[in-house]
């Protein structure tokens, strides 16, 4: 895991690129962002980054959005709360409800259900709240067929179409290439032995 480095090191994780977020102090891996409420299922993030003013959430995906299988399902609790400073995300969520918003390759959905439970989870720890997506564009398969480019294409028009219509909740989404990640962490001593690992067991990112 890309993360679970810093498990016991975290401040060795610079701020992620064009996140506003400052040096982590603690750092997670399969990290639950509860709702305010008790019973369902609640949120799980790859990865979770603690700052002194921020917390970071990071989904990660590298295969799954060339995959089918997306589904939009929001139970009745979503709209049994008053959501403060997420109208955006909350109209996003009536809009694929609805069917008036689709995406093929974005998991839209689940990144609403990630905001919700960073936003509870920020306020709860009185700090701000970032949700990262840090995705690849394959080449190939793990089989080594290729990877259809205009589903590569299509995803990063979707991740910018999701990214203009949520701008200026109070949770800010941040989408980041694992290729801009790993290019960061070779140019700091102090990661780069990390980032050639990641790049000789991923490959191509």
């Amino acid at each position: 895991n890309a993360f679970g480095w810093f498990l016991q090191q975290p401040r060795k994780l610079p701020p992620l690129p064009g996140v506003p977020m400052g040096l982590p102090e603690t750092v997670e891996i399969e990290a639950e962002m509860r709702f305010p409420w008790s019973g369902g299922r609640h949120p799980w993030l790859d990865a979770a980054i603690t700052t002194a003013t921020t917390l970071v959430g990071v989904e990660s995906k590298r295969y799954e959005p060339f995959r089918p299988g997306k589904t939009t399902v929001f139970s009745e609790a979503y709209d049994s709360r008053d959501w403060d400073g997420m109208a955006r995300f909350t109209a996003m969520r009536k809009a694929l409800t609805e069917g008036r918003q689709t995406y093929r390759h974005l998991d839209a959905a689940q990144l609403v259900k990630h905001a919700y439970g960073l936003r509870t989870q920020g306020v709860k720890r009185a700090r701000g709240a970032v949700l990262v997506y840090l995705h690849a564009a394959p080449a190939t398969w793990a089989s080594g067929k290729p990877v259809a480019p205009e589903g590569i294409t299509r995803h990063e028009a979707e991740i910018a179409d999701f990214a203009r219509a949520v701008k200026g909740d109070a949770v800010s989404f941040v989408p980041l290439r694992w290729s801009d990640l790993l290019a960061q962490w070779r140019a700091q001593p102090a990661t780069a032995a990390h980032a050639a690992a990641v790049t000789g067991w991923f490959g191509g990112l």
